[in-house]
This record gives structure tokens, sequence and C-alpha cells, in this order.
């Protein structure tokens, strides 16, 4: 039996703020800390360097990505709580005005004048800071901003994407290692397209295409930073 819960489960909406933060730290993780790698790679003969620069990458960046996302999204928060509490000022200042306001929202997306005054007031009558919260402001409980799930999201995701070119760092062959980290990363980069156009139901050809070409720009003009500024001899 379907029901409404299950149905608006069915969206793939739900998943926005968490899947873009996910997806954001994952790609950023795979893509910055192999291009860190891929320029010292291409600028050291030896590994240690290799090894020390993606770890410091790896740590740090994980650290960066979890406090930007949570001051970025705490910003955002902080805007939508006082949004809230001047509407409620506002409700109880002019309350006549807020209904007028509200049924020109109804009326505007299709609703004949009478039957839009009837939804507002209904609504209002139920909760009426609910219904302007989530119809004058467009703030619901899908778009509405979590700081803790963002950075948790956000830093846990880039460790994962930042993990796989340390361990190629650690063991691949030195003298071909930055075809090692450009390979492994492109797999993975391909992988992460997939698997987040499959959880947010959009395309996985364009998500595939987006991801490897930026990370494939990445990488270049790191590897090209890395063999001007090289090392090798020394």
């Amino acid at each position: 039996m379907i029901t409404l819960d299950n149905y608006l489960e069915s969206h793939y909406v739900h998943r926005s703020n968490w899947l873009r933060a996910a997806v954001l730290g994952a790609n950023d993780g795979i893509i910055s800390v192999s291009s860190l790698a891929i320029g010292v790679a291409a600028a050291s003969t030896t590994r240690d360097p290799i090894a020390l620069a993606t770890l410091a990458g790896l740590v740090a960046g994980a650290l960066s990505m979890a406090a930007g996302e949570y001051v970025s999204v705490s910003s955002q928060m902080d805007t939508e709580k006082s949004d809230i509490e001047r509407e409620a000022e506002e409700l109880r200042t002019m309350p006549e005005v807020e209904l007028n306001i509200l049924a020109a929202i109804y009326e505007k997306r299709g609703l004949k004048k009478e039957t839009a005054m009837q939804v507002a007031l209904e609504f209002t009558e139920k909760d009426a800071l609910a219904a302007h919260v989530r119809d004058e402001l467009g703030i619901n409980e899908i778009t509405q901003a979590n700081p803790i799930q963002a950075a948790l999201a956000s830093g846990a995701s880039f460790t994962v994407g930042g993990l796989l070119p340390l361990l190629v760092g650690l063991f691949a062959p030195i003298s071909s290692m930055e075809y090692w980290i450009y390979g492994s990363t492109i797999i993975s980069l391909i992988i992460l397209g997939a698997v987040a156009a499959k959880t947010g139901g959009s395309s996985v050809g364009k998500a595939i295409a987006r991801i490897t070409i930026w990370g494939t720009l990445a990488m270049g003009l790191s590897a090209l930073v890395g063999y001007l500024f090289g090392v090798h001899g020394v």
C-alpha cells in the first residue's frame, strides 16, 4: 500500500542537501589530493615527498571541507531563522496584510481569487507561520539548512575520496606514478559520477562527462606545474 510518506520519500529532492555535500566532498577529495600527488610526483624522484604531500592534503582538505560546509550552512540557517522571526512579527502586527500576501501567492500559482483567499484562510487558521514560511519564504523541511549533516557528509566523503590517491602514492611504481594516479583517479571519478547521478535521479552520462573533464583538467595543470618546477636529478 502506497502512503503519502512513502510517495514523498520516493522523490530525489529529499536527498539534495546531504547528496550535494557528499558529492562535493568526494569529488574535491579525489581531484585535489590526486592533483597534489601528480604535481609532486612530476617534480620528485622519490616516494616520501609524494606520500607526505598527499597525507597532508587529505587531512587538511577534509577538515577544511567540513569546517567550510558548517560555516556556510550555519550562515544560511541564521538567515532562515532571521526571516522566520521577522515573518512571525509581521503576522502579529499586520495579520490582514499577511493574509492578502498569502492569498496573492496562491492566486499567482493558478487558483481563482476566491479560492486563493479561502485556501489562505484555512492555512492561516491551522498554522499561519508555517504557511508563510513554506509558501512566502520558500523554506521547508527538505530545503532547510542542516550544518552538522552537511559538515559530516562533506568531511567524511572528502576523506574517502582522498584515500585512493594516497594509497596509490604509497604503493604504485615511482617511475610511472603520475600515470597510475591519473588512471585510478579517472576510474574513481567515473564511479562517483555514476553513483551520484543514480542517487539523485539525473543523467549518468552527463555526470560522468562533467566530472572527468574537470578532473582531467585539474590534474593536467598540476602535472604541468610539477614538471616546470621539478627537481629531477637533484
